[in-house]
């Protein structure tokens, strides 16, 4: 199956979008598509060519991802927070001609600063799909398009140097809708999927949109997180299945009443560790389990999930179905049972490599395996626990620290809303931690007493040195704290 058939997966006169005031039936998304196709066809978009979407959620960013994957080229999709200067280095760096914008771009500067000089044409997303008696239907595509072709560049925000685009092949993204089916995840056509999370992004694109027309069920979209506006959304439309970040979590926890939840059955938690007090919190204010699940963009990106029946809180969950799995020390060497190594993977949801980086590529794929650079525990009973990054881990005087381990503590301390201990330059230790926070409402915190509660549960040595508050944590668009933001800011801080 490629991924523009998981639009044929509903029944025609099923509800597929609901898009603010907006309604698709299946066979209006279909026809929708058909239009935006014929459209792209007509422009000269043809098989292997980058068209990037620029676009805030909407079901206009589905007609175009799938009208592109229909004619075998490869949808780029760009978050739309990214300055010019950042949308000009993806142009280049895949090669894209077509931009679908939902708002008019001015690269000109940006691209000649780069010396880039492909000719880039940008056409309004929102009319794209509107049919036209004067152009032709575009031809079908070729019988022998293969299903381990490109479908999709996923640029990762890395923390130093250009983001890396992990190309996702047709066959990447529907094996891990059937890994998540396989999974017991239960999504059924009567059910009403929230994509809140921004499409351009990995979790929110396959699980909240692939999935849900995979299972035929309906797609309730929203542009963007508003709490106000998302637990309207969630109540009136009687959304069933939630796919959230610990941010959006936190906040409907905080918020929303048990009468404005109560058509949830399923709600999944990514795009970054959920804190085991944001968790606990929610399933005891509305009585609904959370399968927090760990993925990455070059995995499609679902890696383990809980799953429903019986999720375990504090962990991400199983390996789905259908991936080999390893945990390794430094070394290469399989760990112990119970102990800590960075989790490798490879199955059929695993990408292609990253675009126009054979070295890098061969990196992360070294010995057939996708290092993921997470370092990750396993229970008797086959249930993942993230430990931290690899990259964040913080080395003192020769002790590991992992961050993780101190943020959750810090998180149940009275007061405290957002966490995160980072390694800074320590002349006696080498690296020491410096734990930056915010507090709920305002609240002051008294830094002695939450250092006498770390020191009671935890070991001196991982003690943070330094404790900072904050306003509020930066984030990125996928609602992770962006330490590296923080980092950089702390270091121009002293600098001063």
């Amino acid at each position: 199956m490629f991924v523009h058939e998981l639009i044929l997966q509903g029944k025609p006169d099923a509800m597929a979008i609901v898009d603010h005031k907006r309604r698709f039936t299946y066979k209006e998304l279909q026809t929708a598509v058909t239009n935006f196709r014929n459209r792209l066809y007509a422009v000269g978009v043809r098989e292997g060519d980058r068209v990037g979407i620029f676009s805030r959620n909407s079901a206009d960013f589905v007609f175009a991802y799938m009208a592109t994957a229909s004619l075998g080229a490869i949808s780029v999709p760009i978050n739309f927070q990214l300055s010019n200067r950042e949308i000009a280095y993806i142009i280049k760096d895949s090669g894209i001609r077509t931009m679908l914008t939902y708002q008019p771009l001015n690269l000109v500067d940006a691209l000649a600063a780069l010396r880039c000089d492909l000719k880039v044409t940008q056409y309004d997303i929102k009319t794209m799909s509107k049919a036209d008696p004067k152009i032709g239907e575009a031809p079908a595509l070729r019988a022998d398009f293969d299903e381990h072709k490109p479908c999709a560049t996923i640029y990762t925000s890395g923390t130093t140097g250009n983001p890396k685009g992990a190309v996702l092949s047709h066959r990447n993204l529907v094996a891990n809708c059937e890994q998540m089916r396989d999974n017991g995840m239960g999504c059924k056509a009567e059910h009403n999927v929230l994509c809140v999370l921004p499409m351009y992004h990995a979790f929110g694109w396959t699980c909240s949109v692939l999935y849900s027309f995979f299972s035929g069920a309906e797609v309730v979209i929203l542009d963007s997180f508003t709490p106000k506006e998302t637990i309207g959304v969630i109540r009136e439309e009687k959304v069933t299945d939630l796919y959230i970040v610990p941010s959006i979590c936190s906040l409907l926890t905080k918020l929303a009443t048990t009468e404005d939840m109560a058509s949830l059955r399923l709600v999944v938690s990514g795009g970054t560790t959920l804190p085991l007090q944001i968790q606990q919190d929610f399933i005891k204010k509305f009585g609904v389990d959370i399968c927090e699940g760990y993925g990455l963009s070059e995995t499609s990106p679902v890696v383990t999930m809980n799953p429903p029946e019986k999720p375990i809180v504090g962990s991400c969950g199983k390996i789905v179905p259908g991936i080999q799995w390893k945990l390794i020390d430094a070394e290469g060497k399989e760990v112990p049972q119970g102990e800590a190594g960075e989790l490798i993977v490879k199955g059929e949801n695993i990408m292609l490599g990253y675009w126009n980086l054979p070295d890098v590529t061969q990196d992360a794929m070294r010995g057939g395996w996708f290092h993921t650079g997470d370092v990750a525990r396993c229970d008797e009973e086959g249930y993942i626990y993230i430990v931290d990054r690899i990259k964040d881990m913080i080395i003192s005087m020769g002790e590991n620290i992992y961050p993780r381990e101190v943020e959750e503590l810090v998180y149940q301390f009275p007061g405290i809303f957002e966490a995160a201990v980072i390694g800074i330059e320590d002349k006696l230790r080498g690296q020491a931690g410096a734990c930056f926070y915010s507090t709920h409402d305002g609240q002051d915190i008294n830094v002695r007493e939450l250092k006498k509660f770390l020191q009671a549960n935890l070991a001196l040595y991982k003690i943070p040195r330094e404790f900072h508050l904050m306003e509020k944590l930066p984030r990125t668009s996928t609602g992770k704290i962006a330490k590296r933001m923080i980092l950089d800011e702390f270091k121009k801080s002293k600098q001063k």
